[in-house]
């Protein structure tokens, strides 16, 4: 598996930097600003880690993720987020192969440990 991420944010800013922080620790990244372009730029970049925030226009981090997985069901998803990882719709998506679900904000040490540890796994078929 290469190390590859695709990050899925909708806040420009926060695009630009978890792109610029994770290029600098030599990864190859591709990003999207909703789960609609995210879907698209995952079958195209074909990433071993897909960095999504949860709450996005157009379609949210959850929406994307169950639409990933329909593609490829070894998909290794992570999902920043604002709102509390406890949410029933958090926990459901964990139970359907989710990695983590991550609040805000997320630093840049976090980043960088999250990047390392789940580019590299393999998920369970």
């Amino acid at each position: 598996m290469s190390k590859s991420i695709l990050v899925v944010e909708d806040d420009q800013d926060l695009l630009n930097i978890y792109q610029e922080i994770l290029e600098m620790e030599g990864f190859q990244v591709a990003v999207a600003k909703d789960g609609v372009e995210g879907i698209q730029k995952f079958t195209e970049f074909h990433p071993s880690l897909v960095i999504m925030d949860g709450d996005m226009p157009v379609l949210d981090g959850y929406g994307a993720f169950y639409a990933i997985k329909k593609i490829d069901k070894n998909a290794n998803v992570v999902i920043i987020t604002g709102f509390s990882e406890f949410t029933d719709i958090a926990q459901a998506a964990i139970k359907n192969g989710l990695i983590k679900v991550i609040s805000k904000p997320l630093g840049v040490k976090q980043l960088v440990e999250l990047a390392n540890k789940y580019s590299e796994i393999e998920v369970e078929k």
